[in-house]
């Protein structure tokens, strides 16, 4: 039998987490679990998860209606019923707006494989939402093309939702995420980043099949593996495009992300960052060459 009260101290115990890393400022982020066929626990709006106590937590049903709790339930309750309804396996799921995963979604960046091997095996590719107002049920049908096959998903110019059998677990997807993201964009700064070659991208899908981790990649014919091919069918609809990272495509392309040639190694460079560097080159140039003369 579920021991609810306990369900509720873990949950602010999440919570407290999501505001002590800068997950969930002020009131932002949800959380919930599902306790029964037809009663599930959520966060209750207009709270700060880092101070939450389990009587202030709610009890919703299936349709979102609330059933108990001195406090209104989360407007976003349904964006976590659509994922129970879809996976009998998920129990709870954690929504915030971890700040460097959500500037991917933001951006419309869709996360680069093929970098860590710790978020090739827990993660594989991430998918991206198109925007949607956040709060009611065409907010919630945004992540169903995707919820079968991750369990972390970017919400288009909002945030993170993830999800899990356990409300730690549902946690770990997005702390994993964000520090990911944040090595990405470090790496970027330092100039570029280095890609698996293909027998290590392979090596590590093996390893995570025999460690009972699925991942899509593995179903998909000609699949480059590396190149963000499961969600890329869904770019067009949700405005997601590369651009600052270039994951390699096998083949005979390169394994890393180098810097395109006359770009005097400015990787990402727009065209007038490129005349401005050019100019700077120049004048330097020219005032050695009046030294020497």
């Amino acid at each position: 039998m579920i021991n609810v009260h306990k369900i509720k101290q873990e949950i602010c115990e999440i919570g407290d987490r999501l505001y002590k890393k800068g997950f969930a400022a002020a009131n932002d982020g949800n959380i919930s679990y599902r306790v029964g066929p037809n009663e599930v626990v959520c966060t209750p709006t207009m709270i700060s998860k880092g101070f939450m106590k389990p009587d202030d937590l709610c009890i919703v049903d299936m349709e979102g209606n609330q059933l108990s709790g001195r406090r209104k339930r989360t407007s976003e309750i349904m964006l976590h019923l659509a994922i129970m309804r879809e996976r009998d396996d998920v129990k709870s799921i954690v929504h915030c707006h971890p700040p460097h995963a959500t500037a991917f979604g933001v951006a419309r960046e869709p996360i680069p494989q093929c970098v860590l091997p710790e978020v090739e095996i827990l993660l594989g590719d991430v998918p991206i939402t198109r925007y949607e107002t956040p709060g009611g049920q065409a907010f919630a049908d945004t992540i169903l093309p995707f919820v079968q096959k991750a369990n972390v998903i970017i919400l288009a110019n909002h945030g993170t939702v993830s999800f899990g059998e356990t409300v730690e677990r549902a946690y770990w997807w997005t702390e994993v995420l964000d520090a990911y993201c944040r090595i990405l964009m470090l790496a970027r700064g330092l100039g570029r980043v280095n890609y698996f070659t293909e027998p290590e991208a392979s090596a590590l899908l093996e390893l995570k099949q025999k460690l009972g981790f699925p991942d899509p990649r593995t179903e998909m014919q000609n699949c480059d593996i590396c190149a963000n091919d499961v969600f890329r069918d869904s770019w067009k609809q949700t405005g997601v495009e590369q651009q600052a990272f270039q994951p390699p495509k096998f083949h005979g392309a390169p394994a890393s992300a180098a810097p395109p040639a006359g770009s005097n190694g400015s990787a990402g460079a727009t065209p007038d960052q490129e005349a401005l560097i050019q100019a700077i080159t120049d004048r330097v140039m020219a005032t050695l060459q009046g030294r020497r003369s």
